[in-house]
């Protein structure tokens, strides 16, 4: 997944590491965040500069490391002033010792002061030996936390530094990236909205080892998936292809065929249509209700429009076949066309080549597959499939929107800004 340079543009970020053995990751979490547009500051323990100096975070944040040593009140390098500053905290790796800490608001550390002073939601990757992470004081640590302004970040599975193999590992840096992303940029809108987002080339078996498909990479709907969960919304991306490195706690669904396809869809859109956002709110009758967000399907996959009209167990041998072989074949579903859109805000997407007719083929879409919108690409030829940049225009009852060629998540957050028009809550 390719990450626009200004997804996080003007936000800041103070990242607090302590000393564990993965002080490493926090290295390339931090470039995660520049490359993404954000400005970095670093507090560091005594502890944690053991591991790794406080230059090699300064050369790649630009910005002096704040420790234990170099606090200054005549200007904003202290733990008051530089909490301000910031728009989120991270504390990643968290040692247990840390974690103790924070839940009993001890600030004995430079660190810890800028976690106590810091009101805003605060990120947490702990990273510890099993026995430390399962110990039961440890676990009514996180939970102190829990309701105290932390997201508290699972960790992971793996041979650890003191050559055991269990849980302790802190999460990987793409996926504290993603939590802090999606903790600054999500929005009231899309927040607990359940979203459903197909994707990729349906695969139509002919036998055990062959099939029809096409050459659709599912590349958009795995940023368009992602470009939703970072603006909060509960997502279901259902896909054939999935892009490497998409948010670990996404929602995911693998299949294969039309008819698979369909199955998972019609189940989420059940499940979506019960969803109610958990938040309760005092209404006029003074009862207090749990308030709907209506949800959406963003119909992303390319479908077969035929399939094989009989599938064959096994592997069809040549010699059987002969020389040349006719393969028979039948309509598929209109997958769109039959599934029950009441109550559901639905964008379809349609590939077109013949640019003349494309808008109107477009606009037919909408009209006999009874959609909110339509988004419309026209490819050149085969190898418009897969790449990293798109060209959309969004079409609707009422309105067209050319959203000019660009990376394919800027280009996401786009696509929802025009989806998000279409529901009167908006």
């Amino acid at each position: 997944m390719h990450i626009p340079e200004t997804l996080l543009k003007n936000k800041k970020i103070l990242l607090a590491v302590t000393g564990s053995i993965a002080i490493y990751k926090s290295l390339e979490m931090v470039r995660y965040f520049v490359k993404a547009g954000a400005q970095v500051r670093v507090v560091m323990s005594e502890s944690a500069k053991k591991f790794i100096t406080p230059l090699t975070f300064e050369t790649l944040t630009s910005n002096k490391v704040l420790d234990d040593t170099n606090e200054d009140w005549s200007n904003d390098f202290n733990h008051i002033k530089i909490t301000e500053w910031a728009d989120i905290m991270v504390i990643a790796p968290a040692t247990a010792n840390t974690v103790a800490k924070l839940a009993n608001a001890i600030a004995d550390t430079m660190l810890l002061q800028c976690a106590l002073a810091y009101s805003g939601m605060k990120i947490l990757a702990p990273s510890a030996n099993t026995n430390m992470i399962q110990n039961p004081i440890t676990q009514a640590n996180f939970k102190m936390l829990g309701i105290a302004n932390y997201t508290i970040l699972d960790t992971q599975i793996k041979e650890l530094a003191c050559k055991t193999t269990g849980d302790g590992a802190m999460a990987e840096p793409l996926d504290i990236f993603y939590a802090t992303a999606r903790e600054l940029l999500k929005e009231e809108f899309w927040t607990d909205r359940r979203v459903i987002v197909t994707g990729g080339g349906t695969i139509e078996k002919i036998d055990d080892v062959r099939y029809i498909s096409n050459f659709s990479s599912g590349k958009m709907a795995s940023s368009l998936a992602t470009a939703l969960h970072l603006k909060g919304a509960d997502v279901n991306l259902i896909a054939t292809r999935f892009e490497s490195d998409l948010p670990r706690n996404m929602h995911k669904i693998e299949v294969e065929s039309s008819e698979e396809m369909l199955e998972y869809l019609v189940d989420s859109i059940r499940i979506a249509k019960k969803a109610k956002l958990s938040k309760p709110t005092l209404m006029r009758d003074e009862h207090i209700h749990l308030i709907q967000k209506k949800p959406y399907l963003f119909m992303a996959a390319a479908v077969s429009d035929y399939i094989p009209k009989f599938q064959q167990n096994g592997k069809l041998k040549k010699e059987m076949l002969g020389e040349s072989w006719s393969l028979e074949l039948k309509k598929n579903i209109d997958i769109l066309s039959s599934i029950d859109k009441e109550g559901i805000t639905v964008i379809g997407f349609k590939a077109e080549m013949d640019r003349e007719k494309a808008k109107e083929n477009a606009k037919e879409m909408l009209k006999r597959k009874k959609i909110d919108a339509v988004c419309l690409n026209i490819l050149e030829n085969s190898k418009s499939f897969g790449t990293t940049e798109n060209e959309i225009e969004f079409i609707t009852k009422n309105s067209e929107f050319l959203l000019p060629k660009e990376d394919k998540l800027a280009l996401s957050f786009k696509i929802m800004q025009n989806a998000k028009a279409l529901q009167g809550d908006a």
